[in-house]
């Protein structure tokens, strides 16, 4: 299975995310990144990035996303304001699993500061390759989807 994905960095994340984006570009992915580049000196502001891509994710025009920050906390903050977005700050592979396949987790975010590397490739392993199982999971994707709508989210 081969994915649209946007991964986004601020300062915190930038070189994790050169390599998280030429490893899913290896696996035959395509992969669409934002945020500063290997050279910058200036603090990038998360929210901004957050929204360029949960906007993406959004709107349809990439399957999933990817946030990384220094904790992955501000980053899923931002993103779960976008409808049908549904960001989490993941800190270990089960986590990574049960949110795809209990929460059709569709932005993981990450802590570029306080998780390995070796970590982080393998959350981001499990996460592509898991997927949703539906069911009685389903049934609450769909509250939170009528939740959205109720508030006027979507």
């Amino acid at each position: 299975m081969f994915l649209k994905i946007a991964i986004g960095s601020d300062h915190h994340g930038v070189a994790i995310r050169i390599k998280i984006a030429e490893a899913l570009h290896r696996e035959g992915h395509d992969v669409f990144e934002y945020g500063p580049s290997i050279d910058s000196r200036e603090a990038a502001d998360y929210p901004d990035i957050a929204a360029e891509v949960a906007e993406l994710v959004s709107s349809g025009a990439v399957d999933r996303g990817i946030l990384i920050c220094g904790t992955g906390i501000g980053m899923c903050i931002t993103a779960n304001k976008f409808a049908g977005v549904r960001s989490a700050p993941i800190i270990d592979e089960l986590q990574a699993e049960l949110s795809r396949r209990h929460n059709d987790l569709n932005i993981l975010c990450l802590s570029g500061e306080m998780l390995s590397e070796d970590m982080i490739f393998r959350i981001i392993e499990i996460w592509i390759k898991t997927p949703f199982d539906g069911g009685r999971h389903e049934k609450r994707i769909e509250k939170i989807d009528k939740i959205e709508h109720e508030l006027g989210i979507l």
